[in-house]
């Protein structure tokens, strides 16, 4: 399996200023959430961790 971390791509700062956490990273929230759904938080440390990283990346302090 690829690495989620590595597949991220980030909107330009211009996009991000007025940005909600909510309404950042869809794509590496949805997959987070669904697998924290239907595995539990301990087996998707992988996606909870590309999350943050997407996070990060945009700004947002986690």
């Amino acid at each position: 399996m690829s690495d989620p971390a590595a597949e991220i791509s980030v909107k330009p700062a211009s996009d991000q200023k007025n940005m909600k956490p909510c309404c950042a990273c869809p794509e590496t929230k949805k997959p987070r959430d669904k697998c924290i759904m239907e595995y539990g938080e301990e087996n998707c440390y992988h996606l909870i961790a590309a999350h943050k990283a997407c996070m990060q990346a945009l700004g947002f302090k986690i």
